[in-house]
C-alpha cells in the first residue's frame, strides 16, 4: 500500500468516525452521562432508577413530541405548558372522591372516567386549534401567537381555579381509578412492573412515528419546514395543514395535563409552568431543527431522556440543583450552535 493510499485510507476513516459521531451525537451523550453518573455511585444502574426515571418523564415525553410537530414547521408553541397546567386543572375538577369534603363541584355525580380524559383532549386541541388559526389566517409569528395565547390560558385557569366554592385551593381527593392511570402498573409488583404512563407515552411515540413518517400530513409538515414557498407552489396547503398540526400538537398536550393530574393525584393553576421550555429544550438537543424541517422521534425521546437523566441523576449524586440548571444550559447552548453550524454548512 503507498502513502498516498494509505494516508487517504486514514482520511475515509475519520470522515465515518466523524459521520457517525455527528449522526448519533445525541445517543453517544446520553450514554456519556449515564456511565458518568454510575461511576460516581453505581447504585445508578438498576431497574429501579430507569423505572422512575421513564415514569417521571413520560408525560414530558409527550408534551416533547408535540412541540415537535410546530418545531417542524419552523415555529415555536409557548403555550404548551399553560394548556397542560388548565387541562390537568380541569380533568382533577371532575374526577373529586364523593365523599371528599372540598370538592370543586359539590353537587357533581361520579362520572364515567373517560369523560374527563376525552374532555382534556379535545380542550387542548381546541387551544391548538386556536394557536393554528392565528398562525395560519392572520400570518401572526408562532412565537408571538402562542405567546399570547399561553397568557390568555393561565388567566383561563386562574378564573376557572378561583370559581366558588375552590377559591383557588389545590384540588385533591381525586378517585382511585383516575390517580391508577398515573400510578398503577402492569406486570409484577415492584421494580420490574411496567407503569400505565410507560406503556401510554410509547404508545402515543408509536402514533407520532407513524404521523411523521408514514402520513401526507407528515410529509407536508417538513415541506412546510424546510421551505414553506417550495410547499406552496408544489400545491400543499399550508394554512391548513397548520391548522391540523397546531391542533394535534394541543390535543397532546391536554393528553399530558390529564396525565399528569393523574400522576400527581391533585393539581393547581402553577401546573405546566415552564414545561414548554423543556420540551422545546429536548427537541433541540434531540435534533429537532430550529430552522425547521428537521427532527425524529427516537431523537425526541432521548433529548427528553437526556434531561431527566440529569434531574434525577445529578440529584442521584447529591449535585446542587443549582448546577444541574447551569449544565442543562449548557447543553441547550451547545445543541442549539451545533444545530447552527450544520444549518449553514447547508447552505
Amino acid at each position: 500500500m503507498t502513502t498516498a493510499t494509505a494516508k487517504s485510507t486514514q482520511i475515509g476513516g475519520a470522515k465515518k468516525i466523524q459521520n457517525f459521531a455527528t449522526q448519533n451525537a445525541i445517543y453517544i451523550v446520553l450514554i456519556v452521562l449515564i456511565a458518568g453518573i454510575a461511576l460516581w455511585d453505581p447504585r445508578f444502574l438498576s431497574i429501579t432508577t430507569l423505572r422512575d426515571i421513564l415514569l417521571q418523564n413520560s408525560t414530558r415525553a409527550i408534551i416533547a413530541l408535540g412541540a415537535a410537530f410546530i418545531l417542524i414547521t419552523g415555529g415555536t408553541d409557548l403555550s404548551s405548558g399553560r394548556i397542560v397546567g388548565f387541562t390537568a386543572v380541569i380533568s382533577a375538577s371532575l374526577v373529586q372522591a364523593a365523599n371528599y369534603p372540598q370538592k370543586f363541584f359539590p353537587g357533581l355525580a361520579e362520572m364515567h372516567i373517560i369523560v374527563p380524559v376525552l374532555l382534556s383532549i379535545l380542550v387542548g386541541m381546541l387551544f391548538g386549534l386556536l394557536n393554528g388559526f392565528i398562525v395560519s389566517k392572520f400570518s401572526v409569528p408562532p412565537f408571538i401567537a402562542t405567546l399570547g395565547t399561553m397568557v390568555i390560558v393561565y388567566g383561563l385557569n386562574s378564573l376557572y381555579f378561583d370559581m366558588e366554592p375552590n377559591n383557588s385551593q389545590p384540588i385533591g381527593g381525586l378517585r382511585d381509578d383516575f390517580t391508577a392511570i398515573g400510578t398503577g402498573a402492569i406486570g409484577p409488583a415492584g421494580p420490574y412492573s411496567i407503569p400505565y404512563l410507560v406503556l401510554i407515552a410509547a404508545a402515543v411515540s408509536v402514533i407520532v412515528w407513524i404521523i411523521f413518517n408514514k402520513t401526507t400530513l407528515g410529509k407536508n409538515m417538513y415541506a412546510i419546514g424546510g421551505n414553506v414557498q417550495a410547499a406552496t407552489v408544489s400545491g400543499i396547503n399550508v394554512s391548513r395543514n397548520l391548522i391540523y398540526i397546531y391542533s394535534i400538537a394541543g390535543a397532546l398536550y391536554g393528553l399530558a395535563g390529564m396525565l399528569e393530574a393523574a400522576r400527581t393525584g391533585g393539581a393547581t393553576n402553577n401546573y405546566g409552568f415552564m414545561y414548554e421550555l423543556d420540551a422545546i429544550a429536548a427537541c433541540v438537543v434531540g435534533g429537532v431543527s430550529t430552522a425547521g424541517g428537521v427532527g425524529k422521534v427516537p431523537g425526541i425521546l432521548a433529548g427528553v431522556l437526556i434531561f431527566g437523566v440529569i434531574n434525577y441523576g445529578l440529584t442521584f449524586i447529591g449535585v446542587s440543583p443549582y448546577w444541574q440548571l447551569i449544565i442543562k444550559g449548557l447543553i441547550i447552548i451547545a445543541a442549539v450552535a451545533f444545530d447552527i453550524r450544520k444549518y449553514l454548512a447547508k447552505k
